[in-house]
């Protein structure tokens, strides 16, 4: 029996030698997941009554080999498509068949986030599986399937339909005089650059000077507001509204939005209609300041990057300072990450005892959020392993010893006379 309890005890050795090894060396694998060695005596069976009986165990047998999910520490390369899990949750991956052709749905669940685009513009690991998700178009509908990012897309031109401009006007300004000859026309001005049907600049001057108090009550001091439409270099000026202000110096009128006609330095295209809105607009006995100039046209862009949210959303940037929502990024869950069955290339699958995967977006429900231009490191602590490693070889020697010492007795016995 001793040959047979000692030979156990170096396969459990042997079998917990390669675990560690393993460990150690996956130290350095991003969403690398630690193993352990799980052992059980095996007891000789006897027939008769019930109880210890006096049986001796007759050696090991390695029960299974798990894994700890606990999780890695993350580390930034700065790279954006390097993607870190923190927290619960896997990337669902397309493997491939053995043509290297897709499978239908995503079966390969990971923790390793190197990522990449591929020459045709899906986001692939270093195996050339796809990473699975939503898919958003330019009309608003979404796709479930491979992400794709098209790089050689563009941002087509806008045509401005909002202009937005909030500033402070000086209470202590002089009224403008049409009789006094020295008098500014104007007694402040900004300008904001709009955009045509095809992208072409449009440089909008707005100017604004102060004229007599409407009537009350209540007395409300009054600004007129006139632009220049066009990119010309002379034109003329168009009267847009009258902005009054009550005596604390808050904008009363107007409110909403005031139409305005642009004027394209293009013929073929001539004037649009646009609007102006001044609302938050103040008027206060301090210097005149432009806080707010915005306006919702753009010219035509090409694709420069992406950036990637903590929620799994990928945006697409354009050179025009646009950006769209391009796809989202999906994590799975299971029931039980332990029934998860590792098949290499930092992969997993499902099994009966993980369950079955449940998508969702990150950070909700049980999940964790993405970091971009992050990775997860390995939860192996390498000092623990090499104490562990250490252990397990005087394991293994002492049962070589266990050997040595049945043999030595059997050795006796043989010279017995």
């Amino acid at each position: 029996m001793a040959f047979q309890t000692g030979l156990s005890g170096l396969n459990a050795a042997s079998k917990n030698l390669d675990v560690i090894g393993n460990n150690i060396a996956n130290a350095g694998t991003a969403g690398a997941k630690k193993s352990r060695a799980e052992f059980s005596e095996v007891i000789a069976s006897t027939v008769g009554a019930g109880g210890s009986g006096g049986s001796a165990g007759i050696g090991v047998e390695v029960a299974a080999v798990s894994q700890e999910f606990s999780q890695g520490n993350i580390s930034v390369t700065g790279n954006e498509l390097d993607l870190a899990i923190n927290g619960n949750g896997f990337f669902p991956l397309i493997p491939l068949n053995a043509q290297g052709q897709d499978k239908d749905n995503p079966s390969l669940y990971s923790r390793a986030g190197i990522f990449k685009l591929d020459n045709a513009g899906f986001i692939v690991n270093n195996n050339g599986e796809k990473l699975h998700g939503i898919n958003y178009s330019l009309t608003g509908g979404q796709t479930v399937g491979p992400l794709k990012i098209d790089t050689s897309s563009s941002n087509s031109p806008t045509a401005s339909s909002k202009l937005t401009m909030q500033f402070n006007l000086d209470a202590r300004a002089a009224v403008w005089n049409a009789v006094t000859p020295n008098t500014a026309l104007t007694t402040y001005g900004t300008s904001i650059t709009a955009y045509d049907t095809q992208g072409s600049p449009i440089d909008v001057k707005v100017y604004m000077r102060k004229v007599a108090d409407a009537p009350g009550p209540p007395i409300l001091n009054q600004w007129e507001m006139y632009t220049d439409p066009t990119s010309a270099a002379t034109a003329t000026a168009t009267n847009i509204t009258t902005m009054q202000f009550d005596a604390t110096g808050k904008l009363v009128a107007p409110t909403g939005t005031v139409p305005i006609t642009l004027t394209s330095p293009n013929a073929a295209i001539g004037t649009f209609a646009s609007t102006l809105t001044v609302e938050g607009s103040t008027q206060y006995a301090s210097s005149f300041g432009v806080t707010t100039l915005a306006q919702d046209g753009n010219p035509d862009g090409s694709f420069t990057g992406i950036k990637i949210s903590e929620d799994g959303v990928i945006t697409a940037r354009y050179s025009n300072g646009r950006s769209v929502d391009a796809c989202q990024i999906q994590l799975v869950s299971f029931r039980n990450n332990q029934g998860l069955q590792p098949v290499g290339g930092g992969n997993w699958i499902a099994t009966n005892a993980s369950g079955v995967a449940t998508p969702g977006t990150p950070g909700t429900a049980s999940l964790g959020s993405v970091r971009s231009g992050a990775l997860e490191d390995s939860n192996v602590d390498l000092t623990a392993e090499l104490v562990n490693m250490m252990t397990a070889q005087r394991a293994y020697q002492a049962n070589v010893q266990t050997i040595k010492t049945q043999d030595q007795a059997l050795s006796a016995l043989t010279q017995l006379r």
